[in-house]
């Protein structure tokens, strides 16, 4: 029998790479928190009738079968229609305006590519129940200030609104969205071949460069500028259109100058989108945040801290006589918030549990050996600088306070 390993588009993260994901997590769930927004989860599989005819173009990329019941269904492709499915369905018991945090995997048929995944996490945030500006210029404020509580000296919101385009037929909507990466003859050809004639085209791609920032967009400039975010962090873009079929209002993506591999972020007003789904006619506005291309801008840039574990201490078991000391030491530290692994074999040698810390990544490492258990005390060796300090046994919150250099 072959070798199993993982299918395309679908990957596996070891500790070092998981730890990494989860520093960023936090950092996003806390500004969630500070924004007060509540998290909120739906199911990973949908009847597939929920994302038909809400997607635009993109639909071709449904990883759709059929259930053991013969039903049609569909992995989750986003996050935005399962979520204005659960507002229209719980309406009545939801506080409005209802403000939500998700993060979750996304499945898509992709052709999987650096940057493109067939699962990925997407992280996204909305208010449900206000048609106001303020809203819009809320999430916009918020996508940013992740950026900022990552670490990125800046990055840059590219915002339109969807209304500015609203004469304009969807194929030129898309067609225009693709701009920066096929050029204004791709742009064109683009349209044509959707069945726009070709002088209606370029009239579509000169009226969108010659727009004028509307109403909505002025008022969210100011809420940023009011909101301590520099004129460096966001800018009219008449071109952005986004090729998402719902967007109705204000539109976004994010930016980080210097990384190369597109948005990390994209967000827009969905007005209709409740309605269409649920027939509750309940507005919307919210983003949803790439993981993987901000983790590799964090990366990039040298934000993300080196983390290999999360132990800050091994106890090791110096002879199975004195397992009982060592079991005990590991316990009440844990007891006192230490992040604290007990070596799970009393019969290896004791060179072989300071490798396994080395190797591990684990800063500090306790001893009770004979010596040390006659005298009641315990030896502590910092990992990195080699430095051994003996602490009395009943000691256990001066040891905490040393050995306390856990990484987030």
């Amino acid at each position: 029998m072959d070798k199993i390993q993982n299918l395309k588009g679908f990957r596996d993260f070891l500790p070092a790479e998981a730890l990494k994901r989860q520093w960023l997590k936090n950092i996003i769930v806390r500004t969630f928190k500070k924004w007060g927004y509540d998290p909120m989860e739906t199911p990973t599989l949908e009847p597939l009738e929920l994302f038909v005819g809400q997607i635009g173009e993109d639909e071709k990329l449904f990883f759709k079968f059929k259930d053991n019941a013969g039903r049609d269904v569909a992995l989750r492709y986003d996050q935005t229609v399962p979520t204005c499915r659960v507002v229209g369905q719980y309406s009545q018991s939801l506080p409005m305006p209802f403000r939500r945090y998700q993060i979750q995997p996304a499945f898509r048929a992709e052709n999987p590519q650096k940057g493109r995944y067939r699962e990925f996490i997407q992280c996204d945030a909305d208010i449900f129940g206000s048609t106001s500006p303020l809203a819009d210029a809320e999430v916009i404020a918020l996508s940013l200030d992740i950026y900022r509580q990552i670490g990125f000296k800046f990055a840059t919101a590219l915002i339109n609104d969807r209304s500015l385009l609203a004469d304009f037929p969807y194929e030129a909507v898309v067609a225009i969205d693709k701009l920066e990466k096929i050029g204004e003859g791709g742009v064109i050809a683009d349209m044509v071949k959707k069945g726009i004639e070709e002088s209606a085209a370029r009239n579509y791609l000169a009226k969108s460069k010659a727009l004028m920032p509307s109403p909505t967009i002025n008022q969210i400039f100011n809420y940023l500028k009011q909101s301590g975010f520099e004129e460096s962090w966001y800018r009219f873009e008449p071109t952005l259109a986004r090729s998402f079929s719902y967007s109705t209002g204000a539109i976004w993506e994010i930016k980080i100058p210097g990384f190369d591999s597109g948005s990390v972020l994209g967000g827009e007003r969905f007005d209709n989108l409740v309605e269409r789904v649920s027939g509750q006619k309940i507005p919307g506005v919210g983003f949803g945040l790439g993981f993987d291309r901000t983790l590799e801008a964090a990366i990039q840039f040298g934000l993300v801290p080196e983390i290999k574990t999360q132990s800050s201490l091994l106890v090791t078991i110096f002879n199975s006589s004195l397992t009982q000391k060592s079991l005990e030491l590991s316990t009440k530290l844990r007891d006192l918030g230490v992040r604290t692994e007990l070596y799970p074999d009393d019969n290896a040698k004791i060179d072989k549990q300071f490798k396994y810390a080395n190797k591990k990544g684990i800063p500090f490492v306790a001893v009770i050996g004979e010596e040390e258990a006659s005298k009641n005390i315990v030896k502590i060796k910092d990992m990195i600088s080699g430095e051994q300090t003996d602490y009395p046994i009943d000691n256990l919150p001066k040891i905490a306070a040393n050995v306390q250099k856990t990484p987030n």
